[in-house]
């Protein structure tokens, strides 16, 4: 019997991307005001923020999921690092020119929902916005390269979201599948690979921000009546894509976290288990398996939840089940009953500390071998092939005066978590993919900066949207070449 086992020689590596983060080009070609077109940049200390107006006033409230939104608008005199992002819009050529060169097999990137339906309930498609994407794909098959497309990544329409107060009506179910079936049809041939919602499960975590609970009911029936909606949607789509194209391979989006407990104390071993039900399996467990697991009540009922689920939609949740499952991979987290003294602080990240684990100085904590293990335990709970589709590591970097950047850290980080895939490929788990975050830096999305950098490309653009977007290659960007040639096999 073969002990080592490399990548599979059709394995899919590349990067990923979203719209809101890269494309730019926020009031072009017929595109409407999506939720992130109102959001201001942020930092380390500072919150992103929603901006409105009420009655005649300014106002701004905090970029949460769930937050109310009285009448979402653009201020004169805020900054919207969206608005441009690293203009991909005007940029994709010689952008996938430079993903080609790196020899990427797979590209991952979303549609932005209101290029194609600026407000979301029209009738008909904006022709200006399918265009534009089938222009990418043409690009991408140019060089080879499979698009992997998510259908909606944190790009709800503004004018939905208000009127259906984030996901509050079930008319969303309605839009979401009129808008996917749109693009199945449209890109058939051209697109293979498709994921429904990026971090699906992102309405849970922010309740539970690693061990800093919210209390407030309402919250939690906010959270999970959304979630509902959207696992009918994502369900609706996944059968409708089937039956547009029998080759669509659909997916789920799961921001993977691992939990540990911090003390062998069985009451931190029980919310460690809890923590994975609510944060992690819940989600994964009803796109993957196609119906409710029997802790949801337990969950519901810890917060008085109700829900409107009719016998239609558990049905339909049958029949959408997804064909792989994929993730974001970037920390771990320890989970405690305890107080702990040693605290993490930063960027959407808090509670406990590892003492075994180092953090970055945006408060994550690197753990390859915990994607090791959460890919051996996906890979047994759920039987499917499965893609890493976010990994990487957000720094600080410089722009020598020789137009290099020196990233050795970048290249560590993503070394040690490739030897994670490949000993959970060794230990059978079928991984068909890997797409580093940000593979060209881009907006960040906990904190709208540019300065916190995950690319192989480095773009000239700084935290106040100031720069030429001038593309120059960092040292990755030649590392990440070589992997990809190698199958994997050259880390050096």
């Amino acid at each position: 019997m073969n002990t080592k086992t490399s990548f599979p020689k059709d394995f899919l590596w590349g990067g990923a991307t979203a719209a809101n983060q890269l494309e730019g080009g926020y009031d072009e070609g017929g595109k409407g005001l999506s939720v992130t077109d109102i959001t201001t940049a942020g930092s380390l200390e500072k919150p992103r923020m929603l901006t409105y107006m009420l009655n005649g006033k300014a106002g701004e409230t905090p970029a949460m999921p769930g937050a109310g939104l009285p009448k979402g608008a653009i201020l004169p005199d805020e900054y919207y690092p969206n608005h441009v992002a690293i203009d991909f819009y005007h940029h994709y050529k010689e952008d996938i020119k430079l993903f080609a060169e790196m020899g990427f097999k797979t590209f991952r990137m979303s549609i932005a929902w209101t290029r194609i339906f600026p407000k979301g309930d029209e009738k008909e498609p904006n022709q200006a916005g399918l265009d534009f994407y089938r222009k990418v794909f043409e690009e991408l098959k140019k060089y080879n390269i499979e698009p992997l497309v998510t259908i909606s990544h944190y790009e709800d329409p503004l004018y939905l979201s208000e009127k259906y107060n984030d996901w509050q009506d079930r008319a969303m179910i309605d839009e979401y599948v009129k808008y996917a079936k749109v693009l199945f049809n449209e890109y058939k041939g051209l697109v293979k690979y498709w994921l429904t919602f990026n971090e699906i499960n992102c309405s849970l975590l922010m309740l539970n921000l690693f061990g800093q609970k919210t209390n407030d009911d309402a919250v939690y029936q906010h959270a999970y009546q959304k979630l509902h909606y959207q696992f009918v949607a994502s369900a609706r789509a996944v059968k409708a894509a089937h039956e547009i194209d029998s080759n669509y391979v659909v997916g789920n989006m799961i921001c993977g976290i691992v939990n540990y407990p911090l003390t062998p104390d069985p009451k931190d071993i029980l919310a460690n288990r809890y923590a994975w039900e609510q944060n992690i399996f819940y989600c994964g467990d009803v796109q993957a398996l196609g119906e409710y697991p029997s802790y949801s009540k337990r969950l519901w009922n810890e917060h008085n939840v109700h829900l409107d689920i009719t016998d239609q939609d558990l049905a339909d949740l049958k029949a959408g089940k997804v064909d792989m499952y994929t993730f974001s991979y970037y920390m771990s987290n320890v989970i405690t009953t305890h107080e702990s003294k040693d605290k993490v602080g930063g960027n959407f990240a808090a509670g406990a500390k590892n003492p075994y684990l180092k953090y970055s100085e945006w408060g994550w904590a690197t753990d390859p071998v915990g994607l090791e293990y959460y890919l051996e335990v996906m890979n047994d709970r759920y039987h499917l092939p499965q893609m890493v589709v976010e990994n990487g590591l957000g720094a600080v970097d410089k722009l020598t005066e020789d137009n290099e950047v020196h990233d050795d850290y970048r290249i560590d980080y993503l070394k040690q978590h490739i030897q994670a895939m490949k000993a959970a490929i060794n230990n059978g788990v079928d991984l068909i993919g890997y797409t580093t975050w940000g593979c060209i830096d881009l907006v960040s999305a906990g904190t709208g900066q540019m300065s916190k950098r995950y690319g192989f490309i480095y773009v000239d653009r700084d935290d106040e949207g100031n720069g030429s977007l001038k593309r120059y290659k960092k040292d990755s960007f030649y590392w990440y070449k070589k992997v990809i040639a190698s199958n994997g096999e050259d880390l050096g």
